[in-house]
């Protein structure tokens, strides 16, 4: 049988090639006997815009309801928070989500949720890998298992105003954008809105689904979003965009007059905008965060933990409690008082609170943040796509040894996940490779878009591609 390799947030490969309905089972049956173990009793399963998501997503839950779960399985297509919030709001013992959420439109994937309604832990993916092809599939049959339908966008929708300040929002008017890039957010930011009565227009692009996602990659990324810096950069009167992903679980932004705001800033924005409505907690980044975090949590006063990159490792951290923030590089954060879970929809409505409190544009708050901790913040990333697999592991053996980059020295090496050389001043490139696609990934951040262009170019010869 075809090899099932599990990443940082699951198990994703290409549709017909090993992404396949009998695989989907094999996934489905060892997570089922994993549940069964644990003595389980319920679990949900969603989808999102895929090509088959849906009949992956059934296929899935019969194998679970024919291993004995009572299985809720998506009505329509449903954001990844949403999903893991129906684990909790139904009182579910885990979850399942067919997305393969940022990847390219020819990937698709099987997320896998705790109990608490967020990514399952290390040990937890560790132990349905250990179960795979332990039992066939089971056999679904009509009326004999128990298998529903669910529909939870309502209470969704009455959890989320219970942690806005609705206050600070009914009277903010201008137009946000939101662009669900074609993927299962698409509706659900304007639809917060209307359902809360809120006066902010919310105007959506690519809020149909689309199992291309209308020809790019459904990453919040400056490439993937021309259409929307054209209409942020043409039109007058806005406040912001706010850009969910595949699955709608990470955020991007994109500024009035076409401006691209990272995920890094976005974090930032979050934390200090946390820290003003009166929350404490340690502050969970993954090891591809910018320093800025770092420089501001120690400004608020606030502990400041790294890990390896993979949402399911800020789970765990929030699973242990008294976690504030805890965020990707990818876009994908968490909050306290919501799920251990990435939510870009929830993220959306808080930048845009950020906004109403303060009086100040995303990036006046941003830069007020650099003046507090001292630093001028730039960075950008190079996915260089390669033959396959292999080429990876080749090319991550050539940089066992650091070198020099854009006439620094490098100061000191960490390797949590790949190779991350410091280039003194908080400047920094991080080399690793993509646990899903032949893809090594190439970060750097530093003080300005120049010396950033500089160390990527070089790192880039250093490998030579």
């Amino acid at each position: 049988m075809s090899a099932i390799r599990f990443g940082t947030d699951g198990w994703r490969d290409v549709i017909a090639e090993n992404y396949t309905f009998a695989n989907v089972r094999r996934v489905a049956q060892a997570y089922a006997d994993y549940l069964k173990d644990q003595g389980a009793g319920q679990v949900v399963v969603g989808y999102d815009a895929r090509f088959l998501s849906d009949r992956f997503a059934r296929t899935a839950a019969e194998v679970l309801a024919a291993s004995g779960l009572f299985a809720r399985l998506a009505g329509r297509i449903t954001p990844t928070p949403v999903t893991s919030f129906a684990v909790v709001y139904y009182g579910a013992d885990g979850g399942v989500m067919i997305t393969a959420s940022h990847n390219p439109p020819e990937y698709n994937g099987f997320k896998l949720k705790g109990a608490y309604g967020g990514s399952a832990t290390p040990a937890m993916v560790a132990e349905v890998e250990r179960r795979l092809d332990r039992t066939p599939p089971e056999r679904f049959r009509e009326g004999e298992h128990r298998l529903e339908t669910f529909n939870v966008q309502r209470a969704y929708f009455e959890h989320l105003g219970g942690l806005l300040d609705l206050e600070a929002l009914k009277d903010h008017s201008g137009v946000l954008y939101h662009d669900a890039m074609g993927g299962a957010g698409g509706g659900w930011v304007s639809g917060l809105a209307r359902h809360l009565g809120l006066k902010v227009e919310v105007r959506d692009l690519h809020a149909v689904p689309h199992p291309l996602f209308y020809g790019v990659s459904p990453e919040p990324i400056p490439k993937n979003l021309g259409t929307l810096t054209a209409l942020m950069r043409n039109e007058e009167g806005l406040t912001f965009a706010a850009v969910t992903d595949g699955d709608a679980d990470r955020i991007g932004a994109v500024l009035a007059g076409g401006t691209y705001f990272n995920s890094h800033q976005i974090f930032a924005v979050l934390l200090k905008h946390l820290h003003r409505k009166g929350l404490r907690g340690r502050v969970v980044k993954t090891f591809s965060v910018s320093k800025v975090i770092d420089l501001l949590a120690e400004k608020l006063g606030l502990p400041v933990l790294t890990t390896p990159i993979g949402f399911k490792y800020i789970t765990d951290e929030f699973l242990k409690g008294d976690v504030l923030i805890g965020g990707e590089e990818s876009g994908g954060i968490g909050v306290a008082g919501h799920l251990p879970e990435r939510d870009g929809i929830l993220n959306a409505w808080l930048l845009l609170e950020s906004v109403a409190v303060t009086g100040k544009s995303l990036a006046e708050q941003f830069a007020e943040i650099e003046r507090e901790v001292g630093f001028k913040h730039a960075f950008d990333r190079l996915d260089l796509r390669l033959a396959d697999l292999a080429a990876k592991e080749r090319a991550m053996a050539e940089l066992t040894e650091p070198r020099p980059l854009a006439g620094r020295k490098v100061t000191a090496v960490e390797n949590l996940d790949g190779y991350k050389w410091h280039l003194g001043e908080n400047a920094w490139v991080l080399f690793r490779p993509s646990g899903t696609e032949p893809v090594l990934r190439i970060y750097a951040e530093a003080e300005d878009p120049e010396t950033v262009a500089r160390i990527l170019s070089e790192a880039r010869e250093l490998i030579g591609l």
